[in-house]
Protein backbone atom coordinates (compact mmCIF):
# COMPACT_ATOMS: atom_id res chain seq x y z
CA UNK A 1 0.00 0.00 0.00
CA UNK A 2 1.34 3.18 -1.25
CA UNK A 3 1.26 6.14 0.96
CA UNK A 4 1.74 9.79 0.19
CA UNK A 5 3.12 12.18 2.80
CA UNK A 6 2.76 15.99 2.68
CA UNK A 7 5.36 17.97 1.53
CA UNK A 8 3.97 20.35 4.14
CA UNK A 9 5.17 18.07 7.10
CA UNK A 10 8.13 19.17 9.07
CA UNK A 11 9.80 17.29 12.14
CA UNK A 12 9.61 19.01 15.58
CA UNK A 13 12.09 18.49 18.26
CA UNK A 14 10.74 17.51 21.54
CA UNK A 15 13.11 19.12 24.78
CA UNK A 16 12.95 15.87 26.59
CA UNK A 17 15.43 13.09 24.60
CA UNK A 18 15.48 9.52 23.97
CA UNK A 19 18.70 8.95 26.80
CA UNK A 20 16.90 11.10 29.39
CA UNK A 21 13.90 8.79 29.19
CA UNK A 22 15.86 6.11 28.99
CA UNK A 23 17.58 7.68 32.33
CA UNK A 24 13.97 8.48 33.90
CA UNK A 25 13.11 3.89 33.33
CA UNK A 26 16.37 2.59 34.00
CA UNK A 27 16.39 0.74 30.93
CA UNK A 28 16.28 1.28 27.34
CA UNK A 29 13.65 0.97 25.20
CA UNK A 30 12.94 -1.66 22.50
CA UNK A 31 10.56 -3.78 20.60
CA UNK A 32 10.30 -7.49 21.41
CA UNK A 33 8.17 -8.51 18.23
CA UNK A 34 6.54 -11.59 18.53
CA UNK A 35 5.46 -13.53 15.53
CA UNK A 36 4.04 -16.79 14.56
CA UNK A 37 0.77 -18.98 13.97
CA UNK A 38 -2.79 -18.33 15.07
CA UNK A 39 -2.47 -20.65 18.29
CA UNK A 40 0.58 -21.06 18.92
CA UNK A 41 0.99 -19.00 21.77
CA UNK A 42 2.20 -15.82 20.91
CA UNK A 43 0.00 -13.74 23.37
CA UNK A 44 -0.03 -16.08 26.11
CA UNK A 45 3.97 -16.18 26.23
CA UNK A 46 3.98 -12.23 25.12
CA UNK A 47 2.06 -11.80 28.22
CA UNK A 48 3.93 -13.66 30.51
CA UNK A 49 7.22 -11.99 29.30
CA UNK A 50 5.30 -8.39 30.42
CA UNK A 51 4.64 -10.22 33.64
CA UNK A 52 8.15 -11.05 34.38
CA UNK A 53 9.17 -7.74 32.90
CA UNK A 54 6.85 -5.98 35.34
CA UNK A 55 8.21 -7.65 38.64
CA UNK A 56 11.45 -6.38 37.35
CA UNK A 57 10.35 -2.73 37.21
CA UNK A 58 10.33 -2.51 33.65
CA UNK A 59 8.11 0.19 31.62
CA UNK A 60 5.90 -1.91 29.01
CA UNK A 61 3.19 -2.22 27.08
CA UNK A 62 1.65 -5.09 25.25
CA UNK A 63 0.11 -4.74 21.69
CA UNK A 64 -2.12 -7.87 20.62
CA UNK A 65 -3.03 -8.71 17.12
CA UNK A 66 -6.57 -9.00 18.22
CA UNK A 67 -7.18 -5.87 20.58
CA UNK A 68 -5.58 -3.53 17.86
CA UNK A 69 -8.18 -4.90 15.48
CA UNK A 70 -10.71 -3.22 17.54
CA UNK A 71 -9.54 0.03 17.35
CA UNK A 72 -6.79 1.33 15.36
CA UNK A 73 -6.91 -1.20 12.82
CA UNK A 74 -10.41 -1.71 12.82
CA UNK A 75 -10.86 -0.32 9.00
CA UNK A 76 -8.17 -3.14 7.87
CA UNK A 77 -9.12 -6.85 6.50
CA UNK A 78 -7.16 -9.56 5.82
CA UNK A 79 -6.07 -8.92 2.31
CA UNK A 80 -2.52 -9.31 1.64
CA UNK A 81 -2.46 -5.05 0.98
CA UNK A 82 -4.62 -4.80 4.60
CA UNK A 83 -1.52 -7.08 6.14
CA UNK A 84 0.98 -5.03 5.01
CA UNK A 85 -1.08 -1.75 6.39
CA UNK A 86 -1.49 -3.52 9.80
CA UNK A 87 2.06 -4.25 10.23
CA UNK A 88 3.34 -1.12 9.30
CA UNK A 89 0.89 1.16 11.61
CA UNK A 90 1.91 -1.48 14.23
CA UNK A 91 5.59 -1.02 13.71
CA UNK A 92 4.90 2.33 13.94
CA UNK A 93 3.27 2.87 17.33
CA UNK A 94 5.55 0.15 18.59
CA UNK A 95 8.90 2.62 17.77
CA UNK A 96 6.91 5.20 19.66
CA UNK A 97 6.65 3.20 22.97
CA UNK A 98 10.30 2.39 22.48
CA UNK A 99 11.29 6.06 22.00
CA UNK A 100 9.29 6.92 25.10
CA UNK A 101 11.95 4.34 26.83
CA UNK A 102 9.42 1.70 27.32
CA UNK A 103 9.26 -1.94 26.29
CA UNK A 104 6.52 -2.57 23.58
CA UNK A 105 5.86 -6.50 22.92
CA UNK A 106 4.17 -7.00 19.63
CA UNK A 107 2.39 -10.14 19.21
CA UNK A 108 1.26 -10.07 15.50
CA UNK A 109 0.81 -13.23 13.07
CA UNK A 110 3.09 -11.02 10.68
CA UNK A 111 3.14 -13.97 8.35
CA UNK A 112 5.35 -12.33 5.70
CA UNK A 113 8.96 -11.74 6.02
CA UNK A 114 8.97 -8.29 4.08
CA UNK A 115 6.12 -6.95 6.12
CA UNK A 116 8.36 -7.86 9.32
CA UNK A 117 11.66 -6.74 8.00
CA UNK A 118 8.80 -3.12 7.52
CA UNK A 119 8.16 -3.41 11.09
CA UNK A 120 12.18 -3.48 11.91
CA UNK A 121 12.43 -1.15 9.33
CA UNK A 122 10.10 1.27 11.04
CA UNK A 123 11.47 0.83 14.51
CA UNK A 124 14.94 1.37 13.32
CA UNK A 125 17.50 2.39 14.65
CA UNK A 126 15.56 1.49 17.50
CA UNK A 127 16.48 -2.38 18.84
CA UNK A 128 13.91 -4.54 17.12
CA UNK A 129 14.41 -8.41 18.46
CA UNK A 130 12.34 -10.75 16.39
CA UNK A 131 11.34 -13.80 18.61
CA UNK A 132 9.52 -16.54 16.66
CA UNK A 133 6.98 -18.85 18.44
CA UNK A 134 7.59 -22.16 16.47
CA UNK A 135 4.43 -24.32 17.12
CA UNK A 136 3.50 -27.11 14.42
CA UNK A 137 0.62 -25.81 12.81
CA UNK A 138 -0.80 -29.78 14.34
CA UNK A 139 -0.79 -28.27 17.21
CA UNK A 140 -2.04 -24.60 16.43
CA UNK A 141 -5.13 -26.52 15.11
CA UNK A 142 -5.33 -29.22 17.68
CA UNK A 143 -6.09 -26.37 20.18
CA UNK A 144 -7.54 -23.97 18.33
CA UNK A 145 -8.98 -21.68 21.27
CA UNK A 146 -10.90 -19.59 18.60
CA UNK A 147 -12.33 -21.93 16.53
CA UNK A 148 -10.63 -20.55 13.68
CA UNK A 149 -8.70 -23.14 11.89
CA UNK A 150 -12.28 -25.18 11.80
CA UNK A 151 -13.45 -22.46 9.68
CA UNK A 152 -10.80 -22.15 7.65
CA UNK A 153 -10.73 -26.20 7.32
CA UNK A 154 -14.69 -25.50 6.09
CA UNK A 155 -13.69 -22.50 3.61
CA UNK A 156 -16.05 -20.26 6.32
CA UNK A 157 -12.57 -17.88 6.56
CA UNK A 158 -10.58 -16.77 3.27
CA UNK A 159 -6.96 -15.91 3.61
CA UNK A 160 -6.28 -17.83 6.55
CA UNK A 161 -2.29 -18.04 7.45
CA UNK A 162 -1.21 -21.64 7.33
CA UNK A 163 -4.20 -23.05 5.49
CA UNK A 164 -5.17 -21.08 2.65
CA UNK A 165 -3.03 -18.33 2.93
CA UNK A 166 0.98 -19.33 3.64
CA UNK A 167 3.72 -18.38 6.41
CA UNK A 168 6.98 -17.11 6.18
CA UNK A 169 8.41 -18.26 9.32
CA UNK A 170 11.67 -16.19 10.09
CA UNK A 171 14.98 -17.64 9.01
CA UNK A 172 17.45 -16.05 11.83
CA UNK A 173 15.26 -14.41 14.47
CA UNK A 174 16.96 -13.00 17.34
CA UNK A 175 15.05 -15.51 19.61
CA UNK A 176 13.87 -18.63 18.46
CA UNK A 177 11.30 -20.36 20.46
CA UNK A 178 10.20 -23.83 20.35
CA UNK A 179 7.45 -24.74 22.11
CA UNK A 180 6.41 -28.29 21.27
CA UNK A 181 7.96 -29.44 24.80
CA UNK A 182 7.76 -26.15 26.74
CA UNK A 183 5.46 -24.25 29.05
CA UNK A 184 4.69 -21.03 28.67
CA UNK A 185 6.80 -19.91 31.96
CA UNK A 186 9.87 -21.60 30.54
CA UNK A 187 9.28 -19.91 26.61
CA UNK A 188 8.91 -17.16 28.55
CA UNK A 189 12.32 -17.20 30.67
CA UNK A 190 13.96 -18.01 27.49
CA UNK A 191 12.84 -14.58 26.19
CA UNK A 192 13.78 -13.00 29.74
CA UNK A 193 17.12 -14.60 29.90
CA UNK A 194 18.17 -13.12 26.08
CA UNK A 195 16.63 -9.64 27.59
CA UNK A 196 19.24 -10.56 30.85
CA UNK A 197 22.17 -11.80 28.68
CA UNK A 198 22.62 -9.27 26.23
CA UNK A 199 22.13 -6.13 29.17
CA UNK A 200 18.83 -5.21 27.68
CA UNK A 201 17.52 -5.70 31.36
Amino acid sequence: MELKQSENIVWHDTSISYQDRIQLNKHQGLVLWFTGLSGSGKSTIANEVERMLYLEQCHTYLLDGDNIRHGLNRDLGFSDQDREENIRRIGEVAKLFADAGMIALSSFISPFTADRQLARHCCSPLTFIEIFIDTPISICESRDPKGLYKKARAGEIQSFTGISSPYEAPVAPEIHVKTANLTIEDAAKQIINYLRDNHYI
